[in-house]
């Protein structure tokens, strides 16, 4: 209540109490002393303000660590991206704790910054070979709040190994293409480029390392630079020799019988196709079509692949109305590495 009616409500109360007094202690000098005491330190009372009470500083809520879209580098020093709380930007009463975790040790800290006056404030460290674990946290007058997420940079200043397992250096290849295998470091991008014919191709490898790059080459020598970027950056390369022979796709066609006769008609006979890359291996999947024609009927033919073993058969029933005279069986094969090629043998009716 305001001052002055502070002092009236003492005054009335003051009044009241001497009266009593008087009465019940029979004299005014005793209640004079009393009164004095009382009234002083009543007026203290209620004449004094009222003192503040202390107030308890809150923990800043956690901050957060911007994660690097690839965390494999070369470089010995990265910058991470902190962002805090909402209204702590620029505050001189807090600071950013940086944490390094390395592998098999414990937390530590190697840096404390005053925060930036924007909400994100961006901190240089310096990496340590292989892992490097970090975390954040705000300290500030209510203490440390939690820490962020980790984020992980892998310095890795070591370019990748390329080894080259197929084909072997200097190597004859029969074939217009080569496919290139080898093993390197995981999620290395490789690019092979022939420099013969100028041709290239780009590959990635697999996060076991090995790798294949199918490849043209032209006849004679081609010499094949393979260059391969680590994740971190790191570069090395190289370098395979292989010579285009002139080997050829072949096939041999044969048949279940050559000769039969006529009274032996109808009769079944199988027409089996055998195909060879330019390197003498047996080709799967080549596409082959045989052709089987007689006299007095009409041709048959029919589409078919070759196996694994390279192998492929068409079987068919030469009819009781077949002519006496020679017949023709044909296989033609295509390929899209190797051309075409084809083979052909005789049937014959007799008496």
């Amino acid at each position: 209540m305001p001052m002055i009616a502070r002092i009236g409500l003492l005054a009335a109360i003051v009044a009241l109490g001497v009266g009593v007094l008087y009465v019940g202690v029979g004299g005014l000098g005793i209640v004079a002393g009393g009164v004095g005491s009382t009234l002083s330190g009543f007026v203290s009372n209620v004449t004094s303000t009222p003192s503040p009470k202390a107030t308890i500083a809150a923990r800043a809520d956690a901050p957060s660590l911007e994660q690097p879209s690839e965390p494999y580098t070369s470089a010995a020093t990265v910058d991470l991206v902190v962002s805090v709380p909402t209204g702590l930007a620029g505050n001189p009463a807090y600071r950013i704790k940086v944490y390094l975790t390395l592998p098999d040790q414990a937390p530590t800290v190697i840096k404390a910054v005053p925060l930036a006056d924007q909400a994100r404030t961006v901190i240089p460290v310096e990496l340590t070979k292989g892992d490097n674990d970090f975390t954040v946290s705000i300290d500030g007058p209510g203490g440390e709040s939690d820490p962020s997420a980790v984020v992980r940079y892998v310095y890795d200043a070591v370019p990748p190994k390329i080894t080259v397992t197929s084909p072997k250096n200097n190597a004859v290849v029969n074939g217009k293409l080569i496919t290139i295998k080898g093993k390197t470091q995981a999620r290395t991008t490789l690019v092979a480029r022939n420099e013969a014919n100028g041709s290239s191709i780009v590959g990635t490898a697999e996060s076991d390392g090995t790798f294949a790059l199918n490849l043209a080459i032209t006849p004679g020598v081609n010499k094949i630079v393979i260059a391969g970027t680590d994740p971190a950056g790191n570069q090395a390369e190289a370098t395979l020799s292989v010579r285009r022979g002139s080997g050829k796709l072949t096939v041999a066609l044969t048949a279940s019988f050559y000769q039969i006769k006529r009274s032996k008609l109808p009769e079944p006979i199988t027409l089996t196709a055998v195909v060879t890359d330019p390197d003498g291996r047996a080709l799967a999947g080549a596409a082959v079509t045989f052709t089987l024609s007689m006299p007095g009927i009409p041709t048959v033919t029919v589409d078919g692949k070759t196996s694994a073993n390279g192998r492929a058969s068409f079987t068919t029933t030469i009819p009781k109305g077949a002519g006496i005279g020679q017949g023709n069986a044909t296989v033609l094969v295509s390929t899209d590495a190797y051309g075409s090629t084809e083979d052909f043998t005789v049937i014959s009716i007799v008496k």
